[in-house]
């Protein structure tokens, strides 16, 4: 591939990422990831319910909020039903909007233990006493 200076004669045209080194993944990637990461500290914690939880990921809350919730939802339970799995959903819009940088992962591991203590019926502390 030869390289040429772009039309303005400033700089060489080139590949945006250099073929040995992956391009980065994007925020929402990135955001997957720690929701994925953080779900495994729980799997000690859930026992042989972690085979029968779903964690997962969407961007925005439903319009049509549950009546006991305030303002926008960082996270919601739907408790397995059926042969449904009990899932839980963590909203990336609205936990990156509350938590910038360095935060957010504190902040997505604060809610996953509020939700799995929710699924559990145990207290917040039960699940991590670290917390």
């Amino acid at each position: 591939m030869s390289r040429h200076r772009d039309r303005r004669g400033r700089g060489l045209r080139g590949p945006l990422a250099h073929p040995a080194v992956p391009a980065m993944a994007t925020r929402a990637e990135a955001f997957d990831d720690l929701v994925a990461d953080t779900a495994q500290r729980f799997r000690q914690v859930l026992g042989r319910r972690w085979g029968s939880v779903e964690f997962a990921v969407e961007d925005i809350p439903p319009s049509d909020p549950a009546g006991w919730e305030e303002g926008v939802p960082l996270a919601r339970l739907w408790p397995a039903q059926g042969s449904l799995p009990a899932r839980i959903v963590v909203y990336r819009r609205p936990v990156e909007t509350v938590a910038p940088g360095a935060e957010r992962g504190d902040l997505v591991h604060d809610v996953m233990v509020e939700q799995v203590a929710l699924l559990l019926g145990v207290d917040p502390d039960e699940v991590d006493p670290d917390r």
